[in-house]
């Protein structure tokens, strides 16, 4: 008699995965057509995805979803979801996997609870208001902004960039640990133990893959994602190297600010602002126009979207409103851009921000799988 896999299904994982909001609600309307798979443009030729994992999320198997590297490989480009005759929304779905995944892989978890849940957005802001609060309070900041607007009279910037750093070690302690928890079950799921020889070529790919968006290219229901996703891609970009620019100017030549808006650095830092605003609008309007046929999202996504929303609007506002004059308006709006671009960063391993850096290691893990053979 030949041997039988025993299969010991997670029904609280299924649970989880279609609960109402969650993103996975319809998932057991799938009938395993695999029209999916034909569909899909960005999908491997040797383990073509989403029907498996909608088999594996059915069957409630969540470590070999927790594992699989295609969850991860797909760009939701929804034109599954579009031609499902049933109505399944496989993208939703495993857009819904891929959330259980970050709350899975990150610690410390019950930070992943709580941005995955409406319910924790108050006391998830409320951590960077009491940090900077506690900072202008005890330095008595508020009876020091006379005169001329100077962001830095309300929050001194050794302060924010002691703050930010703390952040920036936090998110990068918290990636650290999720990736190794993931690429462990990447391996566990392949029966590997270790990959062998060199991932840098993987790397390479990879990235060469990213900066190129080649993937999003190739998906047709939203085909408008590509260049959406680009503007915010090099908006994200633009704005990393004018901070480091400032960082410079500030430590390396001991200039202040404000500076001068014939500055290059100000060119950059509008330059960028603009696409990633431009870049949000319209992932916001591809959304909303495809909803009938993609799926409206979940919170879980929709939180990150509006989050960097509001980060590029209140540090737009934070700038025209000091052009301006108007003290009180433009001292609370550069409050508000601080606790909105901590809130960013700081829970970045716990949001959908998160998949620049779980998608980036699934590829990199393909590719070198791909290579070993």
């Amino acid at each position: 008699m030949a041997n039988a896999n025993l299969i010991q299904p997670d029904l609280d994982f299924v649970k989880e995965l279609t609960v109402e909001g969650g993103g996975g609600e319809s998932l057991k309307k799938c009938f395993q057509c695999a029209t999916c798979s034909v569909v899909c443009n960005v999908t491997h030729t040797d383990r073509p995805f989403p029907r498996k994992e909608m088999v594996w999320a059915q069957w409630g198997l969540k470590d070999k979803l927790l594992g699989d590297p295609d969850v991860w490989l797909c760009h939701q480009c929804s034109d599954c979801t579009a031609y499902c005759p049933r109505g399944a929304k496989p993208g939703e779905v495993l857009g819904a996997i891929r959330k259980i995944s970050i709350q899975n892989n990150s610690w410390p978890s019950a930070i992943g609870k709580l941005v995955a849940s409406p319910s924790g957005l108050i006391p998830l802001l409320m951590v960077p208001i009491f940090i900077f609060g506690a900072v202008i309070l005890g330095l008595g900041r508020l009876n020091h902004l006379e005169g001329p607007i100077v962001y830095e009279k309300l929050v001194p910037i050794p302060a924010v960039d002691a703050i930010f750093m703390t952040a920036a070690l936090f998110a990068a302690l918290s990636f650290f640990t999720g990736i190794k928890k993931f690429w462990k079950a990447m391996l566990d799921a392949t029966g590997r133990e270790s990959v062998r020889g060199s991932v840098v070529p993987a790397i390479i790919a990879a990235l060469s893959e990213i900066i190129a968006h080649k993937r999003f290219d190739k998906c047709e229901v939203t085909s408008a994602r590509a260049s959406a996703h680009k503007l915010v891609f090099w908006g994200f970009a633009g704005l990393a190297v004018t901070t480091t620019w400032a960082l410079v100017y500030l430590y390396g030549f001991h200039l202040e600010s404000p500076y001068s808006l014939i500055n290059p650095m100000k060119w950059l830092a509008f330059a960028s602002m603009c696409s990633l605003l431009y870049g949000i609008y319209k992932v916001v309007s591809n959304r909303k126009d495809n909803a009938e046929k993609a799926g409206e999202g979940s919170y879980f996504d929709w939180l990150f979207i509006w989050l960097v929303v509001l980060v590029g609007a209140t540090g737009a506002m934070s700038w025209g409103i000091r052009l301006l004059g108007i003290a009180p308006l433009a001292y609370l709006t550069y409050f508000t851009h601080l606790v909105l671009v901590f809130s960013l960063f700081a829970y970045a391993p716990f949001s959908k921000m998160a998949h620049m850096v779980y998608r980036t290691t699934a590829m990199v893990f393909a590719h070198h799988v791909d290579m070993e053979k």
